[in-house]
């Protein structure tokens, strides 16, 4: 008696890729977070994470960059060290900096629509660097008013205090990252040619 068997994908390549990357991003926002250092005027820490928000929008696109970033809010909220500083657990999603991580599953989607446009996935080296630039300039926007309406909420200040330290005072640094992504993305592609 012969018997036959069949297999059945369960789950496409595709899904499986997107998902592997996307875990990948949030892992390298992860270890990026333990860059970080006190700023002078602000008590929120400078840390790379918003370089990762940045990245993860313009490799992954829209739906997979805020997918990664919600791996990353998930891996932290069970306990993963992956917030500043190695902070992990709930606590760092409900204090004073919570408004930034919250966003940052809306900003790498943001940043990875704007890189994108409707069209589908593009290779992010032909993106024009006006268009990067202007895509971590719109997740930047939404990364600071949520980090403002958290702070301005947790330490019970005014929001205009809150804007000056949780927004202002970070400003050269959120350049400084968008130049280092600008600087990857364009080193992706001398290094493809």
């Amino acid at each position: 008696m012969a018997t036959e068997t069949q297999s059945v994908e369960l789950v496409g390549e595709d899904v499986v890729g997107n998902v592997a990357r996307a875990a990948l991003f949030a892992a390298l926002t992860g270890a990026f977070a333990y860059v970080s250092f006190p700023n002078p005027v602000s008590p929120v820490p400078v840390s790379l994470q918003v370089l990762g928000v940045f990245l993860a929008g313009i490799f992954l696109g829209p739906v997979w960059g805020g997918v990664s970033l919600s791996f990353y809010l998930a891996a932290g909220a069970a306990g993963a060290p992956i917030f500043a500083g190695g902070s992990a657990g709930l606590a760092p999603l409900a204090g004073y900096t919570a408004g930034y991580l919250w966003s940052y599953p809306i900003a790498a989607a943001l940043v990875g629509a704007v890189v994108h446009g409707a069209d589908g996935l593009a290779e992010p080296e032909t993106v024009g660097t006006v268009r990067l630039v202007a895509a971590m300039t719109a997740g930047t926007v939404v990364i600071y008013a949520l980090g403002t309406v958290g702070f301005s909420i947790v330490q019970n200040v005014g929001v205009i205090e809150a804007f000056a330290v949780s927004a202002v005072a970070f400003v050269p640094f959120e350049a400084v990252k968008m130049a280092a992504a600008v600087g990857i993305v364009r080193s992706d592609a001398a290094a493809a040619a």
